[in-house]
C-alpha cells in the first residue's frame, strides 16, 4: 500500500535542490534566484494570464532564496516520509503536484501582478492529507485534525506569504487524505492504525 520503497520524497528534495543549484548558476547568486528567473519560470500572473500555463507547475520547483528552499524542504522531508508510509506511489505524487497546482490556480485570484514560487502548496496538501488520513483511517474524529490543520496555517502565514497557495494546497489535501481514508478497505487500515497512537493531534 504505502510508496516507502520509491523513496519519492528523496527524490522530490533532489529534484528541488537540483533546480535551485541550476537556477543559482543562471541567475548568478546562491543566496537569492534571479528575477529573471522568477518571471520566466514561476507563477507570474500576469503570463499565466496570457496563456503561460506552465508556470502553474514548474514555479512549485524553484525557489527566491537559499533559506526558502531549506524550509520548504525541512517540512517536506517531515510531511513527506509520513506520506509515503499511508499513500500508494500514485496517491502520494497525485496530493503533491495536484495540491501545488491546486494552490496556483487559487492564487491567480491575487491578481495579475502576482509572482509566486515555491513548494509550499504541495507540502502543505502532503501535510492535509497526512493528518486527515491519519483520523479518518481509525474511524476517529477529524475534528482535532482539522484544528491542528488550520493553526499550523494561519501561524505560517505574513507578509510575503502566498496565503492561497497554501490554502488551496491544505484544502485539497484535506479532501483528498479523507478520501483515500473513506474507501480503504479494513485489512488495508489495519497497518497504519497503531503509527498514529503517538500524534500529537
Amino acid at each position: 500500500m504505502n510508496s516507502q520503497k520509491y523513496y519519492p520524497t528523496y527524490i522530490l528534495i533532489g529534484i528541488n535542490v537540483t533546480i535551485y543549484i541550476l537556477t543559482s548558476i543562471v541567475g548568478g547568486s546562491w543566496l537569492v534566484t534571479g528575477e529573471n528567473v522568477l518571471v520566466q519560470w514561476g507563477q507570474y500572473n500576469l503570463l499565466v494570464f496570457n496563456g503561460f500555463y506552465y508556470q502553474l507547475f514548474t514555479s512549485i520547483f524553484i525557489h527566491a532564496s537559499i533559506v526558502h528552499i531549506v524550509g520548504n524542504m525541512l517540512f517536506l522531508l517531515i510531511f513527506g516520509l509520513r506520506g509515503e508510509e499511508m499513500f500508494s506511489l500514485p496517491e502520494y505524487l497525485g496530493i503533491y503536484i495536484v495540491g501545488g497546482l491546486a494552490g496556483n490556480i487559487l492564487s491567480l485570484a491575487l491578481g495579475p501582478n502576482l509572482l509566486s514560487v515555491g513548494a509550499s502548496g504541495a507540502i502543505f496538501s502532503l501535510f492535509g492529507a497526512c493528518i486527515i488520513y491519519g483520523r479518518r483511517s481509525v474511524r476517529q474524529s477529524i475534528l482535532g485534525a482539522l484544528v491542528y490543520a488550520f493553526f499550523l496555517f494561519f501561524i505560517n502565514t505574513g507578509e510575503g506569504v502566498n496565503v492561497l497557495a497554501h490554502l488551496g494546497g491544505l484544502a485539497f489535501g484535506l479532501l483528498i487524505g479523507y478520501l483515500i481514508a473513506s474507501t480503504r478497505k479494513p485489512h488495508e487500515e489495519y497497518s497504519v492504525k497503531y503509527s498514529y497512537s503517538s500524534m500529537p493531534f
